[in-house]
């Protein structure tokens, strides 16, 4: 009996391990599919309470490839799963707490163009505030007193009342001759026109009885493009600090000097609180509405110098900077509910961690380490952010304000990640020039058998000043492109954020110089490797990442592949067809005409080698891209075919420096994967 029971045990045994076997055999490699229908988590919001946190959760459907965007609550405890709040086929976003938190306000397009609505947290109905010609925007932000909403729109800046806006753009809309009117800098910044519209704040009564123009003038108030946190009410709610270039026509696109202002809600004169030639952004006021704290650069033109965090008194109108070292830059950051202390995020050698910092000054203390972490929000006792990694998407977290306890608050992906075979990154260092180390991610594919020989692509970052970071991406995802079989090498060579200021300062009039050589390095190091190919092996990138493509294919043969997408290629062209010329002129040493300029030129664009270029290369450009307009990809595509190299050309007619439409992605991605395949066989 007991040999039987001996048996029967080790045969459950052996069913129980194959069973595992057969679950742990079930997972797949990560797939275009999962990356583009991956539910995102975005913009927690904690109640005044602290007991409560709102966040918009959005969903793709592949088939349509439509997004809806949701508005969720979760305990802050993390008690229970989220729920939902707002829902529906039409999407909501931005929401924001009202007063005591019994009420919450949001952005949603539910009746058309996008406005804000308000909502009873217990009653579910939501009413509409706004009623503004062309819709609303982000950001939007209420109130102390639960009184007032702010909120941005396009406006036509002759325009003194709503209807005017509405009556122009009928015109507009009615007039048979498509025109554009250029009159001055800036007539396109990113990826939209800007010819006659100007970016203005709005204040609305919650009650719904008023509407009007707290910025007007021919001014972007907040700045385009750079609108995240930058209104904030005074904490009395009788003012708001906004965002705002006014050096004036086209002086706007030749210098960073974004300046924070004030302005009282019964409207007047704005009032400028910072005299810095270079940029001030993000101005939050503390609790006690005594100091006004800016996000601070020192270099004028440069919009990738170090960020700091400066202390306004309103009182005396002094100025102090929170702290000068350790060398870290200020991503975002926010008070405390006391306003004792600020909580702020920093990239620090391929991670975006936390700190705080007390307002009278002394040293950041680290609370949190990334992946990556973004969208600080601090409760009575703790800070609520989100987090992605290389293999996870985003979700929310709670951390207390001395870092010993975290507690994930969502889990949205659970589902197919449990059923996914994600690689495991590592963080490995090569040297590089001037024998400065250089870090790398390199990434395995799934089921690695380091007895095999793989296949190697290198992935290229964009900026320059950018970083591979220990975060989530849907645009160049390394962790996806390691599933389709690749080792996945990914530098972080000069120019890259998080390795100190003088290591950001060093590829700046130096494009193809340094850098070139830490990448070598890197490249070296994996094709060395003894499970990597070195026969096999293709290079990828984006903006700068494409220009550097475009600047090795020029003077290596060393590749079988490569990808290069919206990448500069003829720095001759760019500083008189891009938007922002205070990035070309800094990056060359001045405007296209000058000296340095033009030494730059000489040494660094892509196009002066390109008939040496013999790698088939697949360029990839977007008609929407003003940042790296169309030209620079159809210039190296005419370039490649006139050398007869083989190559292949896509132009996305709807998508601007960024792939982002769920199925334009999903078609970037095949072809992408397609074209590196058929060459790394």
């Amino acid at each position: 009996m007991l040999r039987i029971l001996a048996l029967t045990s080790l045969l459950m045994l052996f069913l129980a391990a194959n069973s595992l076997n057969a679950g742990a055999q079930a997972k797949h490699p990560f797939t275009i599919d999962e990356l583009i229908t991956a539910v995102r988590v975005n913009d927690p919001q904690v109640s005044p309470d602290g007991k409560r946190v709102v966040f918009t959760r959005t969903t793709t459907a592949l088939d349509s490839g439509k997004r809806n965007a949701d508005i969720w609550i979760v305990p802050a405890d993390g008690s229970a799963r989220p729920q939902l709040l707002i829902g529906g086929e039409k999407s909501e976003n931005t929401p924001q707490f009202i007063g005591d938190g019994k009420r919450i306000a949001f952005i949603s397009n539910r009746d058309g163009a996008s406005q804000v609505y308000v909502m009873n947290l217990d009653s579910g109905t939501p009413k509409r505030v706004t009623n503004i010609s062309g819709g609303v925007q982000p950001p939007m932000i209420v109130s102390p007193d639960g009184k007032k909403i702010a909120v941005v729109a396009d406006v036509y800046p002759e325009c003194k009342d709503d209807e005017c806006n509405k009556r122009m753009r009928e015109i507009e809309e009615k007039d048979p001759a498509k025109i554009r009117v250029l009159q001055g800098l800036p007539y396109r910044h990113w990826d939209e026109w800007r010819t006659n519209i100007r970016h203005h704040v709005f204040i609305a009564d919650i009650d719904g009885s008023e509407t009007r123009d707290l910025t007007p003038g021919d001014f972007d108030s907040p700045t385009h493009f750079y609108e995240d946190n930058a209104i904030a009410f005074s904490p009395d709610s009788r003012s708001v600090a906004f965002v705002s270039n006014r050096d004036g026509k086209d002086r706007e696109m030749l210098t960073t000097n974004r300046d924070v202002w004030v302005v009282p809600l019964t409207g007047g004169e704005a009032k400028r609180m910072t005299l810095n030639p270079a940029a001030d952004e993000e101005p939050v006021f503390s609790p006690d509405g005594k100091t006004l704290a800016v996000r601070s650069q020192r270099r004028a033109g440069f919009e990738s110098d170090r960020w700091y965090i400066d202390l306004y008194d309103r009182e005396k109108g002094t100025k102090r900077t929170l702290f000068e070292t350790p060398d870290l830059s200020v991503d975002e950051y926010v008070f405390s509910p006391d306003g004792r202390s600020i909580y702020f995020t920093t990239a620090e050698k391929a991670a975006v961690n936390v700190y705080s910092i007390a307002v009278s000054g002394g040293t950041p203390k680290l609370i949190a380490k990334g992946g990556s972490i973004s969208q600080l929000h601090a409760g009575p006792d703790f800070i609520v952010f989100s987090k992605s990694t290389l293999t996870a998407p985003a979700e929310l977290f709670r951390v207390s304000l001395d870092g010993t306890k975290t507690k994930k608050l969502t889990d949205e992906n659970a589902s197919w990640l449990a059923q996914t075979e994600m690689p495991q990154p590592e963080s490995l260092t090569v040297t590089g020039a001037g024998g400065t180390p250089i870090q790398y991610w390199l990434i395995k594919p799934p089921g690695f058998d380091s007895s095999k020989k793989y296949p190697a692509v290198f992935m290229i970052h964009g900026g320059p000043q950018g970083d591979w970071a220990d975060g989530w991406s849907y645009r160049w995802n390394p962790a996806l492109w390691a599933a389709q079989g690749w080792i996945v090498a990914a530098p972080n060579p000069r120019g890259s954020f998080g390795f100190g200021q003088k290591f950001v300062d060093e590829i700046s009039q130096d494009w193809c110089g340094k850098a070139m050589t830490d990448m070598n390095a890197v490249f070296d190091t994996v094709s060395k490797l003894p499970y990597v190919d070195p026969q096999k092996t293709g290079i990828a990138g984006a903006s700068y990442g494409g220009y550097a493509v475009d600047w090795l294919l020029g003077h290596t043969d060393r590749f079988k592949v490569a990808v290069s997408h919206d990448g500069v290629f003829n720095l001759e062209t760019m500083p008189l067809e891009s938007d922002e010329f205070w990035f070309t002129d800094w990056e060359a040493g001045g405007p296209p005409w000058s000296a340095a300029a033009r030494k730059f030129v000489a040494r660094c664009s892509p196009h002066l080698s390109a008939e040496k270029i013999k790698t088939p290369t697949l360029v990839i450009t977007n008609e929407q891209d003003f940042r790296v307009p169309l030209d620079q990809g159809l210039q190296l595509f005419t370039a490649l075919r006139r050398n007869g190299v083989p190559s292949k050309g896509l132009v996305f007619t709807n998508e601007g420096h960024w792939v982002l439409a769920p199925l334009d992605s999903k078609r970037w991605h095949e072809s992408v994967f397609d074209w590196i395949r058929t060459y790394l066989k």
